[in-house]
């Protein structure tokens, strides 16, 4: 099963990507977590032992060289190869704690902002070798957008995830990522709502987002907020979102079952 998570910066993207890997790691399935979020936070929340010395993938420089030909940093117009191989990656380069494996992918460049080629080349391929081929439980934060998707990558994802807050402009960026998906082709999108607090907010993002599949409505737990700030583990500090993330897990295995 393939599940992308997206949504506006600090919706707790994040929160459910590690959730959710620790769920389906403890049901047995082999997990593996990739953090393509530039502002990359998945490790530290998954606890995993210094997080800040994990390289990501788009600063491997000799390994970029390597794969494609042409040295990270060089704008476009230089020759790199478009499909590097990548198959060996995963195993080599991936951590593991607790039951869960991760690879931080790190920031890929937007045309018309200054195109790294060569870190795109071995990103875009890496990220399709991983959708398409690994017989295992994919798990994608994103950055609130589709940008590590394409059209072949988007076939192979079972679920995208748009998490929201309520707010307006958590729904905003929501209907601009349902935009950007529908457009490559990802049809099967769903919405888990965070934060929630009261009976209001769950009826302003219904309605704000008529016509989208909820799979949960995460409660808002100080308890989350206070773990984060004494840098304790933010996945086991309420057992009240952990329940509804089981939920979620529990509403996603019909598609884990049917593919």
């Amino acid at each position: 099963m393939k599940i992308a998570i997206s949504g506006k910066g600090g919706v707790g993207k994040t929160l459910l990507a590690s959730l959710l890997s620790r769920t389906f790691a403890e049901a047995g399935y082999s997990v593996l977590a990739i953090d393509a979020d530039p502002n990359s936070n998945l490790a530290a929340t998954l606890g995993f032992p210094h997080p800040d010395e994990i390289t990501p993938i788009s600063e491997m420089r000799a390994l970029i060289e390597e794969r494609t030909g042409a040295p990270p940093g060089k704008l476009g117009g230089g020759l790199f190869k478009l499909n590097p191989r990548v198959d060996d990656l995963p195993d080599k380069y991936f951590q593991q704690y607790d039951g869960i494996k991760l690879m931080v992918m790190g920031r890929i460049k937007k045309g018309g902002t200054g195109c790294y080629c060569s870190e795109n080349a071995l990103l875009q391929a890496l990220i399709t070798h991983l959708l398409l081929e690994r017989n295992e439980v994919v798990i994608m934060d994103m950055e609130a957008g589709v940008e590590h998707l394409g059209r072949a990558t988007a076939k192979a994802v079972d679920k995208l995830i748009i998490v929201v807050e309520p707010s307006r402009t958590s729904v905003e960026t929501a209907h601009r990522i349902d935009k950007l998906a529908r457009e490559i082709g990802l049809h099967n999108i769903a919405i888990v709502a965070n934060k929630i607090r009261s009976q209001a907010d769950r009826d302003f993002l219904t309605s704000s987002l008529s016509g989208f599949q909820f799979l949960g409505f995460i409660p808002y737990d100080q308890a989350i907020v206070d773990a984060d700030v004494s840098q304790r583990p933010v996945i086991d500090a309420s057992k009240a979102v952990i329940g509804e993330v089981r939920k979620i897990y529990s509403a996603l295995l019909p598609t884990a079952v049917s593919n």
